[in-house]
Parts: C-alpha cells; structure tokens; sequence
C-alpha cells in the first residue's frame, strides 16, 4: 500500500470514494441496475465471473507467496512443475470452463421470443427506424422510441443501413450487433416500468454518440391502448399557427423525407413523424421535446448532428418557424 493510504483518514476517504462512485452505477443506462430478465442475466453473470475472476487471482498470488516469501529456496524439479502445470495450466482450464458452461446457457432465452409480439428495428444513419408487426403482417411505423410491454417477451427483428451499428439497453438485456444485408435476432423481457435508454453500441460515424432512443415498458393494458392510438392517423391542425406551420411544411418539401399519416407527407427518408408531438425526444434522444428543442432542431441540425442527412432551416422567418414548431408539436 502506497504511504499515503497509510493513514487512516487517507483509507477513509478512498473508501468514502468509491461508495459515491458506486452510488452512480444504478440508473436507465446501467448494467447495474437490471430491470429485465436478460439483464439480470447478464449481471449475475458478471458477479460470477468477478468472483472467479478473483480465486483466479487469490491462486497466483498464492503461489507467488509461496515461492518468493515462504519458501523463496530451489524447489525440487518434479514440485516446481506440478506447481507451474497445476497452477498455472489445470486450474485456470478448468475454472474458465466451468464459467464457459455456466454462461453458455443463458445466451438462449435472449434469442427467443415465443408467441410474443415482434418489433422492426432499422438502424439508419443516425436514428432508429421502429415498426411494431400486427397480424396479418400489418406494421404500424415510429421512430427513435421503443415501447414495450411489461411481463412479455417480445422479439426485435434487427436491420441496419450502411453501416454495422449495435443494439443495446443496458437496463433491459446485452447487445446484438445490426448488419446491412443480415438480419439479426434477439428478445427483451422487462419486468419493471419505466423510461430506459439504449444506446448504438457500434462506432457507425461521425454522430455515432448521438445516436440513442428511449425505451418505453408499460403496463400490458396501457401498452395495448398506446398501440391502438399509435396506429391511427396524426390528429389535424387545430390552431391558426399550427394550420401555418403544416402549410409551411408542405411548401418545404419536408413530406418528400418524412411521413405523417392521414396527410399527403409519404417520405420514408427520415423518421416517421405521425405522433412525434408523444415522444420522449428529438433527433434520437439527443435533445428533449419542448419548442424551444423543436426551433433549436430545425434551425440548427447539422450543428447539433454533425453530418446529418436533414437540412437546416436557419432561412425561416421566426413567425415561419415558430408556426413549423406548434404544428409538430401537435402531432400526437
């Protein structure tokens, strides 16, 4: 131990540290705070890794002792290579095998969905294209939100554009890698309400950072209200600025990328935006949902979002753009 750990006040402090430190692992983005099946999965997993992990390193450690403190004399040939080959060959083999063994079966449930409902989702550059499938194989299409079912478990069919990105709600199970032209496979059973973030997981770009979505579980009865409301038109412009900022729309060609319901918008570029005004966040949960989120999008996307494929309106008079905002905003 270094000398300034030698004081006691000095061991309390480190030790007052890391219980502040460990007090940040819990959260809607932490491994260490599962709110699903698989993600409990995979933490007991870690706890009994770490803890192989760490007879692994008690036994080299013991034998170092051993032959640098107790006994530091010539060993006989025949005792050193028992130690070298029982130490250092028979036990780590067999200790790893038997956590190969332990953690093999896990990966299974992950990968299967049952009778559950199955979700779409497309990786793009940078956002995530989301289509919930209904009998019939009818899709009700969104966009950076996944909304998800308490007590289920529900398939995610994954895709990408492009590039290789990667799937993953630390809260909610582990991470499958999305690969254009492969389709991917894996299943989320939360068990606990609330809003989680998921994150790429796969270095795609320039905005690779800015490329998150919230995960929405819900209790099975609201779940099933939301999904019928989902699959409904956008609700008209009701105010006199809102009806403004749909012909703004229009005359902007923002229906040419985007989709809006129930309007002649049948862009499928950019994210569907029928319900927009319901979600948690813009530009795939890298800014929140209030107007002054909305103006600051659209006037300033390729400096929020570097290389960003949506234009920027910075051209639009305020009038224009605060008309722009309240339609989108009433999109619900």
């Amino acid at each position: 131990m270094g000398v300034a750990y030698r004081n006691p006040l000095n061991r309390a402090l480190a030790i007052l540290a890391g219980v502040l430190l460990l007090s940040s692992c819990a959260g809607r983005q932490s491994v260490l705070d599962p709110a699903g099946i698989d993600a409990l999965s995979v933490y007991d997993l870690a706890r009994v890794m770490f803890i192989g992990a760490i007879v692994l390193w008690l036994m080299v450690g013991a034998l170092f002792i051993y032959a640098t403190r107790i006994r530091p004399q010539e060993m006989p040939r025949r005792t050193a290579e028992m130690v070298i080959i029982g130490g250092g060959l028979v036990f780590p083999v067999l200790l790893l095998s038997g956590l190969l063994v332990y953690s093999l079966p896990m990966m299974g449930a992950q990968r299967v969905a049952d009778d559950g409902m199955r979700v779409h989702v497309t990786a793009e550059q940078w956002w995530w294209r989301v289509e919930y499938e209904l009998p019939g194989d009818e899709r009700i299409v969104s966009a950076n939100e996944l909304r998800l079912p308490v007590g289920a478990r529900t398939g995610l069919v994954l895709n990408a554009k492009k590039v290789i990105h990667s799937f993953w709600v630390p809260a909610l199970g582990g991470k499958t890698d999305m690969i254009p032209g492969r389709e991917t496979f894996m299943s989320l059973a939360p068990e606990r309400p609330g809003v989680y973030r998921g994150q790429c997981a796969e270095f795609c770009g320039a905005s690779h950072a800015l490329m998150a979505f919230e995960t929405v579980v819900m209790a099975p009865q609201d779940f099933a209200v939301w999904l019928a409301a989902e699959a409904g038109d956008a609700v008209p412009p009701a105010t006199p600025q809102a009806i403004r900022g749909a012909r703004v729309f229009a005359r902007e060609g923002c229906g040419a990328c985007h989709a809006i319901r129930g309007t002649a918008a049948i862009g499928q570029v950019g994210p569907d935006l029928t319900h927009i005004g319901t979600r948690a966040s813009l530009a795939a949960g890298t800014l929140g949902t209030t107007p002054e989120d909305f103006a600051r999008w659209l006037g300033h996307a390729e400096d929020i979002k570097p290389e960003v494929a949506m234009p920027t309106y910075d051209y639009l008079s305020p009038a224009d753009l605060a008309a722009l905002v309240a339609y989108l905003k009433g999109l619900t």
